[in-house]
């Protein structure tokens, strides 16, 4: 590897406030999630203003959600410095956080407008991933979300670019990029959405999809990583992931086999 100075989290400076890529990165995940999910929500014979009405309440929902979520479970450093738990923009957002408030929102604003969460939901799934795949390169930018060291002969051996882990070099260790693993497994659980969209699956289905697939891969991944948030000595994220199998797998059961819903993901 050649050795390279990590990159600034600040990615430039207006006076006193300093603008850190971690935040351009999660506003760029949203603005690009926002145009793919707009596009299809008209294709769909959805109301135009209806994303963006329903944004207007989830974006800064699920950002504090996600600060609450990852601030109950890093408690015993917050409980000392309260100050700190408003500092937002230095990290620290959990993304199940986020997808419990995004998800709650959902669903009290659809019953308010009379529109099928479900379908929502499905329309709304990829552009979940594209904000995880996007936010996650901000945890790369803050040298966080990474695993435990890696071996020299995984690093004479790997494929993944000099500049990428060089900035996973701390203090002179250098760590897997499990952040690169979680964007590049929510990837292919883009593409492989885009796919089952023209598949027509019944509707709900495609989102349950996303909360499987998620779930797995952050299971197995969190599992590397050594800054997770721990709850009664379990792996939070883990356990929340568990359950999301579980509730993706068994929605699935329950809505096809059960209730036998014969509406799907094109119908109106």
């Amino acid at each position: 590897m050649n050795t390279l100075l990590a990159i600034d989290p600040v990615a430039f400076s207006l006076g006193p406030i300093d603008v850190r890529w971690y935040g351009i990165l999660i506003a760029s995940g949203i603005v690009l999630a926002f145009l793919l999910v707009q596009k299809e929500m008209v294709r769909q014979h959805m109301h135009p203003d209806l994303l963006t009405d329903m944004l207007i309440w989830a974006v800064p929902i699920s950002i504090i959600s996600a600060r609450i979520y990852y601030v109950i479970f890093s408690w015993e450093f917050y409980k000392d410095h309260p100050a700190d738990i408003i500092k937002i923009w230095e990290g620290g957002i959990a993304i199940h956080g986020a997808l419990i408030g995004a998800i709650i929102t959902a669903v009290i604003f659809t019953k308010k407008r009379g529109v099928s969460f479900w379908k929502v939901a499905d329309i709304t799934a990829p552009g979940l991933l594209i904000g995880q795949i996007i936010g996650r390169w901000g945890n790369f930018m803050n040298q966080e979300a990474h695993g435990g060291p890696v071996s020299q002969s995984f690093l004479d051996n790997t494929i993944i670019p000099d500049w990428i882990m060089n900035q996973m070099t701390i203090d002179g260790v250098t760590y897997h990029p499990t952040f690169l693993y979680e964007s590049m497994w929510n990837l292919v659980g883009l593409a492989l959405i885009l796919v089952l969209r023209r598949v027509n699956l019944k509707r709900g289905e495609i989102f349950f999809f996303y909360v499987t697939w998620y779930s797995i891969g952050r299971y197995f991944i969190e599992g590397m990583r050594t800054d997770s948030l721990y709850g009664g000595g379990l792996r939070a994220a883990q356990v929340v992931s568990i359950l999301g199998v579980l509730i993706g797998v068994g929605l699935f059961i329950y809505r096809r086999f059960i209730m036998k819903t014969d509406v799907r993901y094109n119908d109106n």
